[in-house]
């Protein structure tokens, strides 16, 4: 689990294909990895990675074929900066909201513009996430954590301050640019505590407007 502060930028510094699937070494620059050891993990632009090799200035980890059919990783390039925090402890103060590291999707930078000293950016996500993303919910961007300013329909407004344009790879995102989106896990939850024994009929059962009708919550 992780908080969605981010504690560095890293880089990415090989890509290696492995019998279908991928290997990928990053180099973590300001992460003190002196309490990471093999099998942690640590979320890499939101993507939770178990440390397989630490060769002293980064990680080595294994990208299985469902995580490079649900992230933007296929499109990552060596070089490209990446957004790093190591997984909560106890001590770890929750500045953010509890990030799982399991992307829902992928959505994509609409625009952004000055808002005083802060950017305001709008975001399109996949539409199946849109029931999930609510005005000042929580939402994860590259693994930050961020809180939704305004929603329409599949997309929606962050308003990002200084500090984290500085903090984070959010200063090169551009109107197009790809980016990896975890919705709140505690509305997931709440849509399959709302479906009840609803719920074992299959997985392609979801909260819908007929649903909500028939079960007096409209």
């Amino acid at each position: 689990m992780f908080t969605g502060i981010i504690e560095a930028i890293g880089e990415v510094v090989a890509l290696q294909p492995k019998n279908g699937d991928l290997r990928l070494r990053i180099k973590t620059h300001n992460l003190n990895l002196a309490d990471v050891h093999l099998g942690d993990s640590i979320a890499t632009n939101g993507v939770c990675l178990t440390v397989v090799d630490l060769p002293g200035d980064g990680y080595w980890a294994d990208v299985s074929r469902e995580t490079l059919d649900n992230t933007t990783l296929p499109g990552w390039k060596i070089g490209q900066r990446v957004n790093l925090e190591k997984a909560l402890t106890p001590q770890t103060r929750l500045g953010g909201h509890i990030v799982s590291g399991h992307v829902d999707g992928v959505g994509e930078v609409v625009s952004r513009h000055p808002d005083a000293r802060s950017e305001r950016f709008r975001i399109r996500a996949p539409k199946e996430l849109a029931k999930y993303i609510a005005h000042k919910g929580s939402i994860t961007v590259d693994g930050t954590s961020l809180t939704v300013n305004k929603v329409d329909g599949a997309e929606f407004e962050l308003n990002i301050v200084p500090h984290t344009l500085k903090w984070t790879i959010m200063e090169s995102y551009q109107a197009g640019s790809k980016i990896n989106l975890e919705v709140d896990v505690l509305a997931r939850y709440l849509e399959r505590l709302m479906l009840g024994e609803k719920a074992a009929e299959g997985e392609g059962q979801g909260i819908t407007l007929e649903f909500l009708a028939k079960n007096g919550f409209m």
